[in-house]
């Protein structure tokens, strides 16, 4: 059995169309930088992570024990989620809180936990 393609037998069908789309496309680089971002969510506990400091501002101890890993695996994510300024740290004292950097940050997580529910 000959498996057939679909595809387009011209360049382009749709020129006005196609025209009006790339005008509202974004510049190569922000591609880039979005996919980077939503690598950061590829990872579970970089998402359970998250999802803890949309509860709470914690230290990484604290996220340590309530995810079972050890402060050094804590600390690794934190710094990657940091660099990609998905959270934000405070001192007080000796001790180092973290929580969301912005509601963005809570948004992307709650329309994720829709999405998988709906």
């Amino acid at each position: 059995m000959v498996e057939k393609h679909l595809c387009c037998d011209c360049e382009m069908i749709h020129e006005h169309t196609v025209e009006d789309t790339r005008k509202k496309m974004k510049p190569e680089e922000d591609y880039l930088s979005l996919a980077s971002l939503y690598k950061m969510f590829g990872d579970g506990t970089r998402v359970k992570l998250l999802h803890a400091l949309e509860q709470n501002e914690l230290c990484v101890c604290d996220l340590a024990a309530l995810l079972g890993v050890t402060k050094s695996a804590v600390s690794h994510q934190l710094k990657a989620l940091r660099l990609a300024k998905l959270v934000k740290s405070r001192r007080d004292g000796q001790v180092v809180y973290y929580s969301l950097a912005d509601d963005h940050v809570k948004l992307i997580l709650d329309m994720g936990f829709a999405h998988l529910y709906e």
